[in-house]
């Protein structure tokens, strides 16, 4: 099975090859340079062997690519740690989750965030909170805490209210309708959105269903300035370090965030949103 992790090893392990053959030197005659087992390189280069920092940087210097060091240091440090399963994550229950996330958003000055299917964890109620959280739990069969966890999620959210943070929050117009909680939650959920609008450290954009997208709305992620990437999977959290992988993703919510609305016009979906919900629910 190709998981990312497995997967980010190869494209490094091309990325490699990529340099040797720009040098135009032969796998054995790179092993040879750094005094290497003649199998080393070809094992590195198809991730059968993991590429150590040192091998990094003396495979760069031999190569004359010593411009590449920085990116592909980063490239190796993220591999251990960019995927870790939800299962492992929370099986020691929401609450030490939401408090782990408590830690890096205080690293954090700028966040940028898209969201395609949920209102991001910062603006959640705790009602919609409590459904989306029990869900993770129930699917994942891992402790239930959701009490807890829902309790650490409000504790999060006073970091939009104190400090010098900003945060640019995308959502697709679809996300102000969507079945993921019952619709009576989702009713409350778009009260307070129309109120967190207002907030004066919140830029908060929509993507009209039918606007002309710049980008694809593939999935949603979060960029912590530009530190590092989050992505949620069904199975697992990703987080990106390398800067090439973070400048694309970079690119893309500049995309995202410029088809969408904001202010007087995104308060505007909103209403129309909660109007729809009212007018199905009699």
């Amino acid at each position: 099975m190709s998981t990312p992790a497995r997967q980010a090893r190869q494209a490094l392990g091309a990325r490699l090859r990529e340099i040797r053959e720009g040098a135009g030197l032969s796998g054995r005659g790179l092993a040879g340079l750094a005094g290497w087992h003649y199998t080393k390189v070809s094992k590195v280069e198809n991730a059968v062997l993991k590429a150590r920092e040192e091998d990094i940087r003396t495979w760069c210097r031999l190569c004359e690519a010593e411009d590449k060091v920085a990116d592909l240091v980063a490239a190796t440090r993220s591999i251990e740690t960019m995927f870790v399963e939800w299962r492992k994550q929370l099986r020691s229950g929401t609450k030490n989750r939401q408090k782990e996330s408590v830690r890096f958003e205080a690293e954090t000055r700028v966040f940028r965030s898209f969201e395609a299917c949920l209102i991001p964890g910062l603006l959640q109620t705790a009602a919609y909170a409590e459904q989306v959280l029990r869900q993770w739990t129930n699917f994942h069969g891992t402790p239930d805490d959701v009490e807890a966890g829902v309790a650490a999620r409000m504790e999060r959210q006073q970091i939009l209210y104190h400090g010098d943070r900003r945060f640019h929050l995308v959502i697709s117009e679809s996300v102000l309708t969507l079945g993921v909680v019952d619709q009576e939650v989702l009713i409350g959920q778009l009260d307070r959105l129309l109120a967190m609008t207002e907030l004066p450290r919140v830029h908060m954009g929509i993507i009209p269903t039918r606007a002309s997208h710049e980008y694809f709305p593939l999935h949603g992620f979060w960029i912590l300035d530009s530190r590092e990437v989050l992505i949620e999977t069904y199975s697992a959290e990703v987080k990106l370090t390398q800067p090439q992988e973070i400048a694309v993703y970079e690119k893309a919510f500049e995309r995202l965030a410029s088809s969408a609305v904001y202010g007087r016009s995104a308060r505007r979906l909103i209403s129309r949103a909660l109007q729809a919900l009212a007018g199905h629910e009699q």
